[in-house]
């Protein structure tokens, strides 16, 4: 299990993966808005999305776990 963190803080704008989807290295799976930019955030590395851990509209601060993947 491998765990997708917030390098800013900021709003969660939209989320583009689900429970289960399958996902590659370097694929966006979120973007967040911080300081009126929207910021693209994607994988580290391949895997299957085992939580979604945000919503949207929701407030993530700097290290807080986006995404939790298995293999």
């Amino acid at each position: 299990m491998k765990e997708l963190k917030a390098t800013m803080a900021g709003t969660v704008l939209n989320v583009l993966v689900g429970e289960g989807d399958a996902v590659t290295a370097g694929q966006a799976i979120l973007t967040i808005e911080s300081m009126k930019m929207e910021i693209p955030v994607e994988a580290e590395f391949a895997g299957s999305v085992e939580k979604v851990n945000v919503e949207v509209g929701g407030f993530v601060n700097e290290g807080d776990t986006l995404v939790t993947l298995g293999e």
